[in-house]
This record gives C-alpha cells, sequence and structure tokens, in this order.
C-alpha cells in the first residue's frame, strides 16, 4: 500500500464539502483539537449570542424575558431541532437536565410501564454513570429489580421475557463500537421489551433514525459532538405512542399542566413536557442552541462519511508510523461498526495522552489503558490527523512520554 504524505491530506482537504465550516468555530492557534467526543468546541456565533441575550434580555427586560423572548420555551425549541438531528417528531424531544437525570427518568418511567418484569439488561462496558444510575434506582425501588450485565455480543442471548428495558449506548465510549440501533431495537420488541438508547457519543456526528427503527426512549448529551458548551443541558426523547405512559419520576413545576395555576397537587403536561421539571437554564439553553443550529446547517451523511474517512486515516497513519512502539487497535477495523473516534491500547497511555497535550495534540485518556482520538468533522481537517500522528510518532521516537511528572494523574483525565 503507498504511503501516505501530508499533502495527501491538504488534497483531501481542498476538496471536503464541509471545510467551510472549520470558520464557523473559535479554535486556538497550534492545537489539533481530537477531543470533540468529549466536549465540543467553541461556536462562534456563542459569544455573541450569550453577550446580546445577557446585556440585552436579561440586562434590560429582565424577567420579562420569559415572555417577550419565550425563555419558558426553550426546552421545547431546541428539543424540537435536536429531533431533526436524530430523526424524531418535535413533539418527541425536550432539551432539559443532565443525561444522568434523564436516564433516571425514563427508566423509572419503561420500568413502571413493565410492572410484571424485573429485568434491566444493559452493556458490561456502557458507560460508568448509566450503570450507577440504573443500581441506584433499583436500591430505591426495592422491588427486586435486577441489573444483566453482558458483554456486546451476548446481548442477544439476554433477551428473554423476563427482561422489562434493555439500556444502551450508541456508541462505546470507550471503544468506539457502534451498536445497530434498529436490529436491536428489534430483537428487543420481539420479547416485549422497551429500549433506551443513551446518544452521547453519536448524536452529532452521524444521521441517527430514532421513529424509522421504532425505538421506545433516548438521552443524549449537548456538549459533545452539539458543541453546547461544558455541562450543556442534555435531552430526552420518548417516541409518541408512549407519551401518555410514562409517568415523570422527577414531578417538578415545570412538567405540570399548568405550572402557574400553582396547584398544590401534580398533575402532568399532556405531553413531552411533562418531563420538564425545575426552571430551565436560560443562558446554558440558548449556547445549546447555537451549537444545535449550526450542525442543522451540515448534511449529516456527509458529516458521517467525513468522521468515517478521518478515522480511516487516523489507523492507517499510526500502522504507518507508529507500527514499531507497541500499540494496539482497541475500536473496530470497519468504519461501518464505529462511531466518531478510534482508540488504542499502550501500557503507558495516559503519559503519552500529556505528552501529546503538551505538544498541543489535544486527545484524552480512558482507563485503564486506552488513548482517545474523536473527530468532529465540521471542524477537524485531514491534515490535522497527519499532524497529530507525525507528533504521537515524535513522541514515542523521542521517549517525550517517558517523564515521571506525566504519570501524575489529574483530576479530569
Amino acid at each position: 500500500m503507498r504511503r501516505l504524505s501530508r499533502a495527501d491530506c491538504e488534497r483531501l482537504d481542498s476538496t471536503d464539502p464541509l471545510g467551510a465550516f472549520r470558520n464557523r468555530f473559535e479554535l486556538p492557534d497550534g492545537i489539533v483539537y481530537l477531543d470533540g467526543n468529549s466536549l465540543g468546541a467553541l461556536p462562534a456565533g456563542t459569544r455573541r449570542r450569550l453577550d446580546e441575550l445577557v446585556r440585552e434580555q436579561w440586562g434590560k427586560d429582565l424577567i420579562r424575558s420569559w415572555n417577550c423572548h419565550d425563555w419558558i420555551g426553550m426546552p421545547r425549541r431546541i428539543g424540537a431541532k435536536i429531533a431533526r438531528l436524530i430523526g424524531a417528531g418535535d413533539d418527541e424531544v425536550i432539551a432539559t437536565d443532565s443525561t444522568s437525570v434523564n436516564l433516571f427518568k425514563l427508566l423509572a418511567g419503561a420500568l413502571h410501564m413493565r410492572p410484571k418484569r424485573k429485568v434491566i439488561v444493559s452493556e458490561r462496558g456502557n458507560f460508568p454513570t448509566n450503570l450507577y444510575i440504573v443500581q441506584g434506582l433499583i436500591r430505591l425501588l426495592g422491588q427486586g429489580h435486577e441489573l444483566r450485565l453482558v458483554e456486546a455480543d451476548e446481548l442477544p442471548c439476554a433477551l428473554d421475557t423476563g427482561v422489562a428495558v434493555l439500556l444502551l449506548t450508541q456508541v462505546d465510549y470507550r471503544s468506539g463500537r457502534l451498536h445497530d440501533l434498529a436490529a436491536m431495537t428489534r430483537q428487543a420488541h420481539a420479547k416485549g421489551i422497551l429500549t433506551l438508547w443513551d446518544l452521547s457519543h453519536s448524536a452529532g456526528a452521524m444521521p441517527i433514525e430514532l421513529n424509522a427503527a421504532g425505538a421506545d426512549m433516548a438521552v443524549g448529551c449537548g456538549y459533545k459532538y452539539l458543541n453546547g458548551g461544558p455541562g450543556a443541558p442534555a435531552y430526552l426523547f420518548v417516541a409518541r405512542r408512549h407519551q401518555g405512559d410514562v409517568q415523570p419520576a422527577i414531578a417538578g413545576w415545570m412538567g405540570h399542566a399548568a405550572p402557574f395555576e400553582f396547584a398544590p397537587d401534580y398533575r402532568p403536561a399532556p405531553g413531552i413536557e411533562r418531563h420538564l421539571a425545575g426552571t430551565p437554564p436560560v443562558l446554558g439553553l440558548a449556547a445549546l442552541e447555537v451549537g444545535v443550529d449550526l450542525l442543522l446547517e451540515a448534511d449529516l451523511h456527509l458529516v458521517r462519511e467525513k468522521s468515517r474517512r478521518l478515522g480511516d486515516l487516523c489507523l492507517r497513519l499510526v500502522e504507518q508510523e507508529c507500527t514499531a512502539f507497541g500499540f494496539e487497535r482497541a475500536c473496530p477495523h470497519d468504519s461501518a461498526q464505529r462511531g466518531s473516534q478510534v482508540a488504542f491500547r499502550h501500557p503507558r497511555g495516559y503519559a503519552i495522552i500529556q505528552a501529546l497535550i503538551a505538544k498541543g495534540i489535544i486527545g484524552d485518556f480512558r482507563a485503564p489503558d486506552i488513548l482517545r482520538f474523536g473527530f468532529a468533522p465540521l471542524y477537524l481537517r485531514y491534515v490535522d490527523v497527519w499532524d497529530a500522528v507525525a507528533a504521537l510518532h515524535r513522541v514515542m521516537h523521542n521517549k517525550a512520554w517517558d517523564r515521571p511528572e506525566l504519570e501524575h494523574k489529574t483530576t479530569v483525565t
């Protein structure tokens, strides 16, 4: 196979139909950012939007802005926009709370819909907070529920008529392995099992068709590929056919049918809005909306195509430039089975990532030994991947990772 050069990557960038989007983000000079699957970059429009909201709406119109600037409608409006990114109806998604809180709410509602079934099935390698939420809810309910954890290839055999909910993350946060959402949903439904999907590592990086797949419920975060900023509000999806049956586990005033009646007894709103709880976080929602609007301008099929090509390029370049350094591929080789990231194992993975970051190449580390590189196609270039792998080669060749201070783990890895 012919060796790739930096010029090859520059040629790919010159014909990239998504190339113009890079200028819509604020990216620091001298940085190659390969961590958009953990925190998306800052859209250029976010600073302007927040400045206008703070100065004009909050600063001048004060509390009147709930009405005159429709702050109160932000969760529903932004949820409807996110719905277009995940193949859902406008009335099936609401932007609210965090992914963990939304998962708690929907899982509790799903178990209520299957009262005679006591098993929740999930993948052993699922994102830990998802498993913690299940464990905590089981303790809280005290009704004999069980969390059944299996490996990904064992999932079909774990689905039986005792299972209430199949809880899966579409893209594995470590390996990037991509579940077939439609196929797994069909298999679950064949046994009368509800599906609850976490889209945090997939939404915004690929087309998702929840309704076409018949999915029941889903959650996702706003701060990765949606570029909503650190701690951005999350969102949840409930298929229209289930909305009357999913009872809110957190019955907050914003989920009341008439919040400003201030009635002493809870009466759930009739649709997706019943899953609101407290007062909407206006600043966070405004930042999220900028990121979502930017994605809505892009063709998600082109986004997915570029994502796959970026990942393939990275794998090929690491094989070309770094075979002597002991890296083990930890992600699927086939891009059709991979989300928008690649991963490698190395016993000194943490120190290597820290050495790369010191050189301006920002990836991240996941315990125990995973180096993870995410590809946000709207702002990442092919030449960035070349530069990242070239830096990785230099770090390994010069043993720049072999310094004691690089082994000291920071609070956030």
